[in-house]
């Protein structure tokens, strides 16, 4: 059997329509050659969310972050232009910025005490007369595309990126309506998952699919029959009519006419509910984990509301909780001699298409650019 990259892309057929459409194959979800293409040309080349608007609300506000191994650095320059670089030192690759997030007037290397301005300039080298033909104009930080949209940081590795806005295209109508400028940080939760990435993103992805026989108390504040999926360009929208649940915690935490799902290719996903919204940032951490990154958002975080609001995480973990047991699981299978794709539902499961499609777009692009023998090795 023939194991190159290129016999593993041509296993999927992305041109196929839903009715006539499997999943990826198993071995996307356990080669390492694949996740170095994901690496480099998904996670390399498109927008990824890094983080939030008012980590970075004031000049010489910054974070820090790790994207697929590359190390990054966010900030608000003093004359509050936001920018963003590798947080890498240009004399021997430390990181120049080793806190998660602060305010600093400039940043100095603790290896060897090189110093950069907020704006990535390099300003001062110690010990550094004598060395011909250094120019320090070139030695700066180096730079990444960095954006933002309603509450979110995007950045992007690649050289000269499409805008992000036109990339967001025809999600940001959608959003537009929800007003989640009225939606306010809360806190942060972190999860280790033993899956790979894409495993998640599909469990998100399959249409509620899941919901009834996987979250039985979440399921019952929503209209399950009349759950819709709406795909666009490089975003899927499912979304379901409230109804009164008989679970109390989660029918007194998720109210309103109206549930709604975003996921934006290929990693982040808005939930919204009246009063609520939390964000989910799936990352690799190989093959076989990931990482992620819950955001919760309250239209009301005063004191007063601390209890609901805990109550309404609380919820979340819960649903969360029963989805790492089922990704883990499915990474298991897909292990397994026994599997090597599935079947989708025409009914629900049009977004985890979507999302298979444009993963195959960007992995066979990327393979064609490669020699033979890095494809096999």
């Amino acid at each position: 059997m023939d194991t190159s990259v290129p016999a593993l892309l041509a296993l999927y057929d992305e041109m196929a329509p839903l009715a006539e459409a499997s999943t990826i194959p198993a071995p996307w979800y356990l080669d390492t050659r694949i996740e170095a293409l994901e690496r480099n040309h998904v996670f390399g080349s498109n927008w990824i969310v890094a983080g939030r608007a008012d980590q970075v609300a004031s000049p010489g506000d910054y974070f820090t972050l790790d994207l697929v191994g590359e190390p990054l650095l966010v900030v608000r320059g003093a004359d509050s232009q936001l920018r963003a670089f590798y947080n890498v030192c240009r004399h021997h690759a430390a990181a120049v910025a080793t806190c998660p997030q602060g305010r600093a007037q400039f940043f100095r290397c603790p290896y060897h005490g090189w110093n950069y301005g907020l704006d990535g300039s390099l300003k001062g080298m110690p010990e550094f007369a004598g060395v011909c033909n250094f120019d320090r104009n070139s030695n700066g930080l180096a730079p990444i595309a960095v954006d933002l949209w309603e509450h979110f940081v995007f950045v992007n590795l690649a050289s000269n990126p499409q805008p992000l806005w036109q990339l967001l295209g025809d999600i940001i109508p959608r959003i537009d309506p929800l007003q989640l400028s009225n939606l306010h940080y809360h806190s942060t939760k972190s999860y280790t998952l033993n899956c790979n990435w894409k495993v998640y993103v599909d469990n998100y992805l399959d249409g509620g699919y899941h919901v009834p026989h996987l979250h039985k108390g979440l399921n019952s504040v929503l209209d399950y029959t009349h759950y819709t999926i709406e795909n666009g360009e490089r975003f899927c929208l499912q979304s379901s009519p409230m109804v009164t649940g008989d679970d109390a915690q989660v029918a007194a935490t998720r109210i309103g006419d109206r549930a709604w799902y975003f996921w934006l290719y290929p990693n982040f996903m808005i939930n919204v509910y009246e009063g609520v919204m939390d964000t989910n940032l799936v990352l690799p951490l190989g093959p076989n984990r990931c990482r992620v990154l819950f955001d919760f958002y309250f239209s009301d975080v005063s004191p007063e509301r601390e209890g609901h609001n805990l109550a309404s995480i609380a919820t979340s973990d819960t649903v969360q909780d029963e989805d790492v047991a089922i990704c883990e699981s499915v990474q298991r299978g897909l292990a397994s001699r026994a599997y090597g794709a599935g079947r989708l539902s025409v009914r629900r499961e049009a977004g985890e298409h979507l999302f298979h499609r444009l993963l195959a777009r960007d992995l066979k692009s990327a393979a064609s650019a490669l020699t033979p023998l890095s494809m096999r090795s």
